[in-house]
């Protein structure tokens, strides 16, 4: 089972991704456009005007998700550009050594970072989609997620939203934000209720709750998915939301208790991401839950303690059942990746007719 997860070190996080890539057969298929032997390509200035239409930039693109967003994207014919927020982001990008001369020509690399409204423009300039996968790194892990930086993520958001605005070329924006903007609620219903509360895209975490818990990461999540929607109302550009689920060290076990802990496989994160965008020319709208298992018992939570390296951080007893009070749904992306893969049958069935 695959789980979103942070990494303590930058060594652990290139390991991450080579074996992330060797799992899905992804070695040798992407690279980073070179000029010269050992140097990345970066784009001049001015290239763009009007976007080509299979050309995006990803953000973030060196994380976790952001790297299978990446990955997703190339298998799917588009170019993408690469907005790296550091040198050591590069150097993170030369250690994987995923790029070498046989791999596919699609990856580009620049220098631009979230907090700077100028660089983002520059780098969205030629693309018709923004995928904004990251704005904060916190090399701690999510435990040493603060309350600052949570303020960083609001305006980090509303400068990337800006930026997709003032770029002619970008039509459509797609934000990765968290299933914790979900479902972090004062108790409204009865325990002893038939029926479960149902959780899905129309809720939202209450701030409140979230500062008085110290759920930095809940709130920084919830606060700027919320600053996204408002600086892209009224505007022109289509936003839409993926809100994956996501292991957090704080509020796990209460997590657990309500039935809210899930986890998601990142291939099917970037899956999710690439399936909204192609369906924003449609149907495509609004927030979409992402996740493909709910923890309900607590040899399942210590699987997952195991996986994650975080013994004791999420249940208390191995041999516990978790009643289900609370019920998670993604029928609305369920929905829309389903009708994906009728159309891509579809489509193949054609093919082989003709």
């Amino acid at each position: 089972m695959g789980v979103l997860r942070s990494t303590e070190s930058l060594e652990a996080e290139i390991e991450e991704m080579r074996e992330a890539l060797l799992r899905s057969g992804g070695i040798g298929r992407t690279q980073v456009r070179k000029e010269g032997s050992g140097s990345f390509r970066r784009r001049a200035d001015g290239d763009g005007g009007v976007g080509d239409e299979r050309t995006v930039c990803v953000t973030g693109g060196i994380s976790f998700v952001g790297f299978a967003v990446v990955n997703h994207l190339l298998d799917r014919g588009y170019t993408v550009r690469l907005a790296l927020e550091t040198h050591e982001d590069m150097d993170k990008l030369r250690e994987t050594e995923m790029f070498g001369e046989m791999g596919r020509d699609g990856v580009w690399a620049v220098m631009a970072s979230v907090m700077d409204l100028e660089s983002l423009c520059r780098a969205f300039d030629g693309c018709v989609g923004v995928f904004h996968t990251s704005s904060v790194v916190d090399p701690g892990g999510l435990s040493g997620y603060s309350k600052h930086m949570a303020q960083m993520e609001v305006r980090a958001a509303e400068l990337v939203v800006e930026a997709c605005v003032r770029t002619q070329s970008v039509r459509r924006c797609v934000f990765t934000s968290s299933l914790l903007a979900c479902v972090w609620r004062e108790d409204s219903t009865p325990r002893s209720s038939r029926r479960p509360t149902i959780v899905d895209e129309n809720c939202w975490s209450d701030q409140r709750v979230c500062r008085d818990k110290k759920l930095w990461f809940a709130l920084g999540k919830t606060m700027a998915e919320k600053a996204a929607w408002r600086a892209a109302r009224g505007r022109d550009v289509k936003l839409v939301t993926v809100c994956p689920a996501l292991v957090t060290g704080p509020g796990a076990q209460d997590m657990l208790t309500e039935g809210l802990l899930a986890t998601i496989d990142v291939e099917k994160v970037a899956e999710a991401h690439v399936a909204v965008y192609e369906a924003m020319s449609s149907t495509a709208c609004g927030r979409y839950i992402c996740y493909d298992h709910v923890i309900r018992s607590g040899e399942e939570a210590a699987e997952l303690e195991r996986q994650l390296g975080l013994p004791n951080r999420v249940s208390r007893d191995a041999h516990a059942d978790y009643p289900t009070w609370v019920e998670l749904s993604n029928r609305k992306l369920s929905r829309l990746l389903s009708s994906r893969r009728r159309r891509c049958t579809y489509d193949i069935y054609s093919i082989s007719q003709e």
